[in-house]
């Protein structure tokens, strides 16, 4: 037999996940009192000091918080999965969100009353000072115009910190701080008092050791705080347990660890002080398995029992950091997610297979815990065992939506062509959502901003316009357009004109950045910024890139392709009679269609299929898909006086099904933005590289877009990632999937997302296990890049929108992340219910 299945959980596994699952997660004001006295006691200070002032002060400072059965400890918050603030990012919308985080569509967050009026008093320092402040500053109007029209957003860093790295996790495994102190140190004494950056450098160094003398002191107060619960502790196991944590974190991250407790316990101090230094998130653990691995093998005194618990302890701590973001961009970042991904299998950096034991037991604790965090994801190759495959097709089928499955055969090139070396390509790793880079040494600000493809395509046909507003150049009307190659030149215009500024506002927030907002406890763990004397914000790291990504590729190729082949080539409708039916929405109610509709009754279904066969003596499903969701959607459905267009329009050929012409259509438009993307460069010396996912902005961006020529109506959710549009890849999985690897993801560098949906019983048995494995294997060899899956059914997922209390455990892939689908708003749901639900 293929499938093995999956051990049970410990009892303390269960109790610890039932703490986050219960959690209500609440908005504390520590960070942001502590924070904001700081800054006034250090104003005049060189701002590298100030920050590391901050360090060291929240790391003396915030309270010490063990919970109940935790193994491996330190806590952001006092109570489980809630959040701090980070005012010097921005605190204005905090504040104006006192009244409605706890009850807005997504994400929602307790602010008490008390901690309210801390937060109003400590934000009364922060006007003009903040980095978001900065960043405004030095926008133009022209894009603060295409941003508040939703042609991009830079928001991910306009408002919070960068985060979005996989840091040398290693180096403090095996050195420890102290031996960081050690290296800054030794860097202090070597500067060269005749070189100009020499001051620059000094404070730099300094910082360093200021914050790392703060971060071994903060693992000694939770050793202290080990030692006075166990000298009241009852429970005689539970006491040994406590003794243990503090002995723990009395030697690790001060010294390198010697045992696997010690090394995962020294992991996440490392993985919780950048979350405390930094709003950022996306702080990805990485290829986790190689730099474990090697105290867990040297580790002869412990049991594989054990050692699966305090990884599983470890994997629910995960789940317990969180973070708030504003109600804008908390709908493009629904289900509180945290994106810390790590990675397993892959290979070295000799190109020889890179699995192990710890591979396996990273996949046996995400099925233990079945949390949303870490975000699980493998790494494929020719060289991989097979039964590595078929373990990760079996954690995929438990419906969590990881592992995400990327391919090493198009990442590896696809980064060196950025200038990262052949043994640096062979280490990636994936950050946030699908974010390849090398970890330990890039400063890749991946996911810098969401690009929306579909609302260029709007505004080409509008000859710049949004509504009466000139946002764009004028590039012509759409009814004057004599061939699609018109259609094609006005839309690389209006491309290379919003790419500008998507640029100039991401390097606006960079800027920033660098200015107020330096890192020093991160900068040490990426190289060279000890080497080169500055902070990873200053442009230290060996790598820099900033990755802008696309969203509604999908969107544009259909809406495009429609027009050539119903306007240029078959003549059935003419470019006005378009423009008349699209600007009208076809005739159909604004956003009628949006929600997820119930199953269809047998009654319908039986008069769809009489109505079907009446017509064509025949019935195939698409037509009688079709026809049951014309009967359904009285709620949306279009006038009469547009019907014969739109439905010409919902009956193109869609992406997704393997037809060349179609398929080659959303590649060129994809590749239009890529291209633009990447003639670009940042302040820290490094290149724009596109990447192709949305986050879950698809919903958020859908709603700014009117009615495009592809049929779909003004408001819908756009399509997710670079998969087909919602119930458009009707030819099965693999007419899809050909479709998507036909896209180029080798100059999409920055990452790319195929979103698949299974049915349960695609999946079922051996026979399941190796269709689903062929699939990963033919999608990989045709050069796709990233792949994951949901596998659940449309059924559960309406029972779980109906009665959530009963659904708590319920989790699903949204886009670059899994969260619980009980805490997505109620359009997110209904954009992953709709999706198509595939089969063998």
């Amino acid at each position: 037999m293929i499938e093995k299945g999956f051990s049970k959980p410990t009892e303390r596994v269960v109790r610890l996940k039932d703490t986050i699952l219960n959690a209500v997660p609440y908005v504390e004001s520590e960070r942001a009192v502590l924070t904001t006295e700081v800054y006034k006691a250090t104003e005049g200070m060189p701002n590298i000091l100030r920050r590391a002032k901050l360090v060291e002060k929240l790391l003396n400072e915030l309270p010490v918080t063990i919970r109940d059965d935790e193994l491996i400890v330190g806590a952001l918050t006092k109570h489980p999965r809630s959040t701090p603030i980070c005012p010097e990012f921005s605190c204005a919308w905090v504040e104006q969100e006192f009244g409605t985080m706890a009850t807005r569509a997504a994400d929602k967050f307790e602010i008490p009353s008390e901690t309210a009026r801390e937060l109003h008093e400590a934000f009364l320092y922060w006007p003009g000072k903040t980095i978001s402040d900065l960043a405004a500053s030095y926008m133009s109007k022209e894009t603060k115009d295409a941003i508040a029209n939703s042609v991009f957003t830079v928001g991910n860093y306009f408002y919070g910190g960068v985060g979005h790295v996989s840091v040398d996790y290693e180096k403090v495994l095996k050195h420890g701080f102290r031996g960081i102190i050690t290296e800054a140190a030794i860097a202090l004494e070597k500067l060269d008092r005749l070189d100009p950056s020499y001051i620059k450098k000094q404070q730099f160094y300094n910082a360093l050791i200021i914050t790392y003398n703060a971060a071994i002191a903060f693992a000694r107060r939770y050793a202290d705080k080990a030692r006075e619960l166990a000298k009241a502790e009852r429970d005689p196991v539970r006491r040994t347990e406590l003794t243990q944590i503090a002995e723990n974190c009395a030697r690790v991250p001060e010294n390198g660890a010697s045992t696997f407790w010690e090394a995962l316990q020294s992991f996440w101090f490392v993985q919780l002080i950048i979350q405390i230094e930094s709003s950022g998130h996306s702080i990805s653990p990485g290829r986790f398995d190689q730099y474990v691995w090697p105290f867990f093998a040297a580790d002869k005194g412990i049991s594989g029992d054990f050692a699966q618990e305090l990884l599983d302890a470890l994997w629910v701590k995960f789940n317990d950091v969180n973070k708030t973001r504003d109600e804008v961009s908390a709908q493009a970042f629904g289900g509180y997610p945290m994106f810390q991904n790590l990675i397993v299998g892959g290979q070295t950096e000799d190109g020889i297979d890179a699995t192990n034991e710890l591979s396996y037991m990273c996949m046996e604790a995400t099925a233990h815990t079945l949390l949303p965090q870490p975000s699980l994801s493998i790494r494929y190759w020719s060289g991989t065992p097979d039964e590595f495959l078929y373990r990760a097709s079996e954690v995929a089928r438990l419906g969590l939506g990881v592992p995400a499955m990327y391919n090493d055969e198009v990442i590896i090139p696809a980064i060196q062509n950025r200038g990262v070396s052949l043994a640096d390509a062979r280490n990636y790793a994936i950050i946030g959502c699908v974010e390849p880079q090398c970890p330990g040494k890039t400063e890749g600000w991946h996911d810098a901003a969401f690009f929306n493809v579909a609302k260029v395509v709007e505004i080409t046909l509008n000859n710049g316009r949004v509504g009466d507003l000139q946002l764009g150049p004028k590039t012509g009307e759409l009814v004057d357009f004599r061939s699609i190659d018109e259609l094609w030149a006005a839309f690389e215009k209006q491309m290379a004109y919003f790419v500008f500024l998507l640029t100039e506002g991401d390097n606006c927030v960079d800027l920033a950045h660098g200015e107020r907002g330096q890192l020093p406890f991160l900068s040490a763990l990426v190289e060279d910024c000890i080497g080169r004397g500055k902070s990873v914000q200053e442009g230290g790291a060996v790598y820099n890139f900033t990755g802008p990504q696309a969203v509604g590729v999908a969107d544009a190729g259909d809406s495009i392709y429609a027009i050539q082949k119903h306007v240029f080539e078959d003549k059935k409708i003419t470019l006005a009679e378009l423009k008349k039916a699209i600007d009208a929405n076809f005739g159909a109610p604004v956003g009628g269609v949006i929600a997820a509709s119930a199953d269809p009754t047998e009654d319908e279904v039986l008069a769809a299929v009489r109505r079907v066969l009446s017509a064509n003596n025949t019935v195939d499903v698409r037509s009688l898909r079709d026809e049951v969701k014309k009967s359904l959607s009285s709620n949306g459905a279009v006038s009469s006086d547009y019907s014969t267009i739109h439905r010409l329009l919902e009956s193109t050929p869609s992406f997704g099904n393997d037809i060349d012409e179609v398929d080659l259509t959303a590649r060129r438009a994809a590749l239009i933005y890529c291209r633009e993307v990447e003639k670009y460069r940042n302040p820290r010396g490094g290149q724009f590289q596109a990447g192709m996912y949305p986050v879950s902005a698809n919903v958020l961006f859908g709603n700014d877009v009117g009615a495009l020529p592809d049929g779909r109506l003004a408001k819908a959710p756009l399509a997710d990632g670079v998969s087909p549009r919602q119930g458009k890849d009707v030819k099965g999985p693999s007419a899809a999937a050909n479709s998507v690897a036909k896209l180029d993801h080798f100059i999409a560098s920055n990452g790319t997302l195929y979103n698949m949906k299974f049915l349960p019983s695609a999946l079922a048995g051996d026979a399941g296990l190796k269709n689903f494995a062929a699939l990963v294997r033919s999608y990989f060899d045709h050069k796709g890049m990233h792949v994951q899956f949901n596998v659940i059914d449309r059924k559960t997922l309406l029972e779980a929108q109906r009665e959530p209390e009963k659904h708590k455990n319920l989790v699903v892939r949204v886009a670059g992340y899994s969260a619980q689908f009980v805490s997505l708003s109620k359009d997110l749901q209904n954009d992953i219910i709709n999706r198509t639900e595939q089969a063998f």
